[in-house]
């Protein structure tokens, strides 16, 4: 166990502090004559409260008295689905009037800390992952306001607590600045990446003008086509390659001893601009079924479903996994020889492609689709044969560029976080900020608390009900 630093105590949170879950969220308490704003997780963001959409839910007089928020209390995100979103902590000041807090969401009061530093300090806990670390729950994880209330706490002198806060809030807001810098500069780089190649695979690099070039009709809904330079022109997808559905997964074939086994591709692993080989499946087909969806280099990768702004994405297979296959939820298109280079029309598709699919596709209750009759009338641009290589080491070398500075971006956040929680670890060791002897250490301060605390009454031990009674009050339940 680490030294502490002088003036400073170990102690528990709730030695100083009062910890309550919220208020339960209930049917019968939609509507009623004392309807109250209140917090639910979704309201507590890393940078703060998120208050743009704030519920209302009705409380009795005494609830509201109980679970009304003062200025200086803290809530805490009391589970999640992510485990790293535990714990997550923010700082109310009475910004929404008698404002309550729901049970997804623990509140800490204390009157006799610093709430700024304790809030600092519980950030601090939820971004090393510890609160993440002792959370309880497969799926979603619970922290507990009573594991919550026993969480040690190493505890400066009051004055120490403002010098710690008021340095240390200096160092966070510069670091704020930076990472939002950085996030802007990758957004921005993202966005770049997507103009580069669709504006070059529609002729926007070239020098010629640009002309409204023509293309058949196939009764469905194109948009406006972009212009094309002279000499390029329109086809659909169709028109230009062999475009298949991959295999469908049939659990009871799974065992034929004909079948062969072999590795297939879901609509995980292909990725916008990219594909994810860290897992691929393995699937038994027959053998024929298995030679006949064979990738080969070159074949572009297509999705056929999931959330909307996903369809047609995609990238090229370059043979990356002897004998692979693909789902159905996946299309192959294998570009006819010469017309279009694989690249031009895999950036094409994640380009100009995903707005037409989106236009296109069609959309059930929780996924969205679109059907390989229709992929395959895709609008493509086709350039002359004789320009598309030194078009695509074009674009290779404005991306190659843009990659650069993206992973600077990135790793400039990465270096960004880091100093944070280093920051954070000097402030909650005592090293950001020197002990001053004339502070009144913590244990002065935690002995007042004990000495002003009224003694709790020892719980008795509820007796065991006899087999009697207990036969008795389930009967009466039942009536």
């Amino acid at each position: 166990m680490t030294e502490l630093p002088p003036g400073w105590a170990r102690s528990t949170l709730q030695d100083f502090s009062e910890v309550r879950l919220g208020r339960q969220r209930s049917p019968k308490n939609h509507h009623g004559s004392n309807m109250r704003p209140y917090l639910r997780a979704a309201n507590v963001g890393w940078q703060g409260l998120l208050l743009d959409d704030v519920k209302f839910m009705n409380f009795t007089a005494d609830e509201v008295d109980t679970y009304r928020l003062q200025r200086g209390d803290i809530v805490l995100s009391e589970a999640s689905g992510s485990a790293g979103e535990v714990g997550k902590p923010a700082l109310w000041n009475d910004e929404i009037e008698d404002c309550c807090f729901q049970n997804t969401l623990i509140r800490v009061r204390t009157h006799d800390a610093n709430p700024r530093f304790l809030m600092h300090y519980l950030r601090y806990e939820a971004l090393r992952g510890a609160f993440a670390q002792d959370s309880r729950g497969v799926g979603i994880h619970h922290l507990g306001s009573a594991r919550l209330a026993k969480w040690q706490i190493d505890l400066p002198p009051l004055g120490e607590q403002q010098r710690i806060v008021d340095a240390l809030e200096g160092h966070l807001s510069r670091l704020d600045f930076i990472e939002s810098a950085l996030t802007n500069v990758v957004t921005r780089l993202s966005t770049l990446r997507g103009k580069i190649t669709d504006i070059a695979t529609t002729g926007g690099v070239a020098r010629e003008s640009r002309i409204a070039a023509k293309i058949h009709e196939a009764g469905i809904d194109d948009g406006p086509l972009p212009l094309l330079p002279v000499g390029w022109r329109w086809s659909r997808l169709g028109d230009i390659a062999h475009v298949a559905g991959g295999v469908t997964k049939d659990s009871k074939k799974q065992n034929d001893p004909e079948f062969v086994n072999v590795p297939y591709l879901r609509v995980a692993n292909v990725q916008r601009g990219r594909l994810n080989l860290d897992d691929v499946s393995m699937i038994r087909v027959a053998p024929k079924k298995a030679e006949q969806l064979l990738l080969k280099y070159g074949d572009v990768l297509l999705n056929e479903g999931g959330d909307r702004d996903k369809l047609g994405r995609g990238w090229i297979w370059e043979e990356q996994i002897p004998g692979c296959i693909h789902q159905n939820h996946v299309f192959r298109a294998r570009v006819d020889q010469g017309i279009l280079h694989p690249k031009l029309l895999a950036w094409h598709t994640n380009g100009f492609g995903k707005h037409w699919c989106e236009l296109n596709g069609k959309q059930s209750v929780n996924l969205a689709s679109i059907s390989l009759s229709k992929i395959k009338l895709l609008p493509v641009a086709i350039p002359p044969s004789e320009i598309q290589q030194d078009l695509v080491s074009h674009i290779e070398s404005r991306l190659s560029m843009a990659d650069a500075a993206l992973e600077t971006a990135k790793a400039g956040l990465l270096r960004a976080v880091a100093l944070r929680k280093a920051v954070l670890r000097r402030a909650f060791s005592g090293k950001l900020v020197e002990q001053d002897p004339a502070d009144e250490p913590a244990t002065v301060l935690l002995d007042r608390i004990r000495s002003t605390r009224p003694a709790r009454t020892p719980r008795q031990q509820a007796r065991k009900p006899s087999a009697k009674r207990e036969s008795q009050a389930v009967q009466e339940t039942l009536l």
